[in-house]
């Protein structure tokens, strides 16, 4: 008997998929462990303790058992086979803050975050750090300069002048304080003594040079500024889109930008920006500005000519060897903050991204400080300065003053987080309403442009033995 055609064809057909699906194997997922980073810089540094954490990336195939951070001062990869912390444990991913105590003075230390659930542990970096020989706090004194609570347009000294929402500061070498009385569309000076005098602006909001007399001068929202050896007074004119200049003499110019909110580099008012925030100058003439809405560092030389530095015109956050050739760039968010060192290296308030950033000479752009999943170390950086000693100081929105030392320790010097207020005093207990500005002086007095608060206040920086 032969076997009916389609009864073969279907015998065949049937035999081949029996085949196919008969021969695979289903790969099973495999188990892992967490996978987290170390929280990258060493928070208040005493002589015994000390700060640190990290951030849960994943979890993993499993709940979260333990984690915290582990630590020695001889084994420079620790693990949990050392000492350690444990910290509450959270069922999601999240950051931790882990307290390190009992810990030896003047002694090196390496730490590193770690997670565990049932499949194994996960680490992140090391990180190290160097125990004070007797240090047991650093602190803030904070006192207010000039200025009060009510927001109004007053000269005066001290507490009789009125501010309206300051938003930047500056200092020049013989100690006096320029502000940028954002919401006033003025440029003031407080002299040694705390005597307050208008030095630009008449006041209305606008973009006009006035024939180059400074007082008559209009601005719009001017917030950061700097002052160069000569005395004279860059303003980051953020509402007009340029940065101006007011010389020793009352003179007022645009310096770079046309008024037009864009992106063009280029000489003079070829130039476009928008909104810068903050700027900054070097010893040889040239201004940097965080151009706040580009997300980008541009560059103006002392022949106004101006160029890119880092960033592209879409925020976010990369680190990477800047090659603009090949079209390699980092990116930033909402840059509001610029200061420089002696070497020539830029640092960043990134404030979208809640860090402080790094531009080397030759275009590197690293992290030094807090990250988009760090926002409880650094918050939500302003504005930025740095010491001679290559201290960085930060004016955090969310109500802190900040060190961060040229160790990599992070102190909050006064203020708390997401405390509004009006205090002096000491650490926690003074309070600020969203500090925008900063600037430190040779003497180590450092000045904050306390916004809501409509005054500008002085810290000390204080170290308790």
């Amino acid at each position: 008997m032969k076997t009916p055609l389609l009864f073969a064809i279907l015998f065949i057909s049937f035999s081949t998929i029996m085949l196919e699906t008969g021969c695979k194997k289903t790969t099973a997922t495999p188990n892992t462990g967490p996978t987290l980073t170390t929280t990258d810089i060493i928070l208040d540094v005493t002589s015994t303790t000390a700060q640190s954490g990290g951030t849960i990336s994943s979890i993993g195939t499993a709940s979260i058992t333990a984690n915290g951070v582990c630590y020695s001062s001889t084994n420079q990869t620790p693990t949990t086979a050392d000492s350690k912390t444990t910290d509450p444990v959270i069922s999601t991913t999240y950051t931790f803050e882990s307290n390190l105590t009992g810990l030896t003075p003047n002694t090196k230390y390496y730490v590193r975050a770690y997670a565990t659930n049932a499949y194994g542990t996960g680490y992140g970096a090391v990180v190290s750090f160097t125990t004070s020989t007797n240090v047991s706090s650093v602190t803030g004194d904070v006192i207010t300069f000039a200025g009060s609570t009510t927001a109004g347009f007053l000269d005066g000294v001290g507490a009789a002048a009125q501010f309206s929402n300051p938003g930047g500061v500056a200092v020049d070498a013989a100690g006096n304080v320029y502000v940028a009385d954002t919401f006033n569309n003025r440029i003031r000076k407080i002299g040694t003594d705390g005597t307050v005098t208008t030095i630009a602006g008449n006041g209305t909001a606008g973009y006009d040079d006035a024939g180059g007399v400074a007082l008559n001068a209009q601005l719009y929202g001017p917030q950061g500024l700097a002052v160069d050896a000569q005395g004279n007074v860059f303003v980051a004119d953020y509402g007009n889109n340029v940065i101006r200049e007011i010389t020793p003499a009352g003179v007022i110019s645009t310096f770079a930008g046309n008024g037009t909110a864009g992106y063009v580099n280029g000489a003079g008012s070829v130039a476009e920006f928008s909104s810068p925030a903050a700027v900054a100058v070097d010893a040889q003439g040239n201004l940097f500005v965080a151009d706040h809405n580009n997300n980008m560092i541009r560059k103006v030389t002392s022949a106004k000519v101006v160029s890119l530095v880092a960033g592209t015109q879409t925020k976010g956050y990369v680190n990477a060897q800047v090659n603009t050739t090949t079209g390699v760039y980092a990116s930033f968010n909402n840059p509001s903050g610029l200061a420089l060192d002696a070497s020539g290296n830029i640092y960043v308030a990134d404030l979208g991204n809640n860090a402080i950033r790094k531009i080397t000479p030759g275009g590197l752009v690293t992290t030094v400080g807090g990250g988009p999943n760090q926002s409880a170390v650094i918050g939500l950086p302003s504005a930025i300065t740095i010491d001679a000693q290559g201290n960085l100081f930060i004016a955090d929105e969310s109500g802190r003053i900040l060190e961060l030392t040229s160790a990599g320790v992070l102190y909050n010097l006064a203020g708390a987080t997401n405390v509004a207020g009006f205090a002096d005093g000491s650490g926690t207990a003074a309070k600020f309403s969203t500090p925008t500005g900063i600037c430190a002086d040779a003497s180590g007095n450092v000045y904050v442009a306390d916004f809501n608060n409509n005054c500008i206040r002085k810290l000390k920086v204080t170290v308790v033995d």
